[in-house]
């Protein structure tokens, strides 16, 4: 048994943090989830741009699509949500067989909507509706415009990935979000065994920042924080998991009507420091009811160098990730300050890969 099937059965569902038409074509997705324990994909604006401007598999499509007056973005709906579709057709055994719980495939609203809760709503029932399949889920961003469009896609019973989680309170108005949805779609009538989410919690992003912000302040007690304010944060969220989930009678009477746990998922799991080890946002954050979703050279990584020895490394270690916090902010540190910062930057970098992407098609429409 590989590392990447003993984290699995540790509690951390590993989601692949890409997708191609390449890796569809080639087998090399279907080959990830039959012998590398990859239950579920994740995508983006940075990873179809990426998969469009690199290969040429997307160049009929475009050129036909272009043919019959689509712009560059419907085209992009139009190729994007062919990707996720196959990609979920491929993932469908495995939807079936855990009851929901993965076999995901996850696409993203466009990034420019994300301070506006109307359209954000919109588009995601509309990609819902195009994708129609049960294993999709809608990626719709944790902004504060944002966060109703969370509630009421969940309301309508659409699965959704709620991205660009950086501070445990922003984490705690989505899981707000997610258990007023359900309530919402309890109300309803629906089935709420039907609906899923998950919180994608962003983790290396975090110590970049906070770490050359320690680098200006200076000191030894300082550098020696260098590295740790990731993971701290991330299991300082899954306390708060803990409270609002297992602990929680609101969501115990949901659960009693057949609801789910929406479950933490950790993002940017690649590790941008050279000198960290390259697993240490996944060796360092194992506990149950759990995703990874991984980068390919995390992934790799994970298979030769992860350390599973220590078992569930995130419920022992809550007090102690609380006290890292606090003596980072101690230090000077603004946190709030420092997630505020990155959810802006998570916005634009995904705006910023979403006009590339257009004008990646535009090119491949008049090549």
């Amino acid at each position: 048994m590989s590392k990447l099937h003993e984290l699995s059965d540790q509690g951390v569902s590993i989601w692949l943090d890409d997708l191609s038409r390449q890796r569809l074509n080639s087998g090399n997705l279907e080959d990830l989830i039959h012998n590398h324990a990859v239950v579920g994909v994740t995508t983006n604006p940075s990873i179809f741009e990426a998969a469009i401007s690199a290969s040429d598999d997307y160049q009929e499509d475009v050129r036909r699509l272009a043919e019959e007056g689509l712009s560059a973005e419907e085209i992009i709906t139009e190729i994007t949500t062919d990707d996720v579709r196959r990609a979920c057709d491929l993932f469908s055994d495995l939807y079936s067989a855990t009851g929901g719980y993965d076999g995901r495939v996850s696409i993203e609203v466009d990034p420019r909507l994300a301070n506006n809760t109307a359209p954000t709503y919109e588009q995601a029932k509309e990609l819902w509706a195009k994708i129609d399949r049960p294993n999709a889920m809608i990626k719709i961003p944790a902004t504060k415009a944002g966060l109703p469009a969370i509630r009421d896609a969940i309301a309508d019973g659409i699965s959704v990935n709620v991205t660009l989680i950086f501070s445990v309170k922003r984490y705690e108005e989505v899981v707000d979000a997610y258990l007023t949805g359900l309530e919402k779609a309890q109300k309803k009538g629906l089935d709420l065994s039907q609906i899923h989410s998950v919180a994608s919690f962003f983790v290396s992003r975090v110590d970049s920042e906070v770490d050359a912000r320690l680098e200006k302040i200076g000191g030894q007690s300082a550098l020696g924080m260098r590295g740790k304010a990731g993971v701290a944060n991330a299991r300082n969220a899954y306390a708060a998991f803990i409270k609002h989930f297992e602990e929680s009678l609101r969501f115990r009477d949901l659960a009693d009507e057949g609801a789910n746990l929406q479950r933490p998922l950790w993002a940017s799991t690649g590790v941008k420091n050279p000198d960290y080890s390259p697993t240490m946002y996944v060796d360092q954050l194992v506990s149950k009811y759990l995703v990874n979703t991984m980068p390919e050279n995390t992934l790799w990584a994970t298979k030769d160098h992860a350390d599973l020895s220590g078992g569930d490394t995130i419920r022992p270690n809550l007090k102690s990730a609380k006290n890292t916090i606090d003596h980072i902010v101690l230090l000077g540190i603004d946190f709030d300050d420092v997630t505020d910062q990155l959810e802006d930057e998570g916005v634009e970098k995904f705006e910023v890969s979403w006009e590339d992407l257009i004008n990646t098609v535009q090119d491949a429409m008049n090549s």
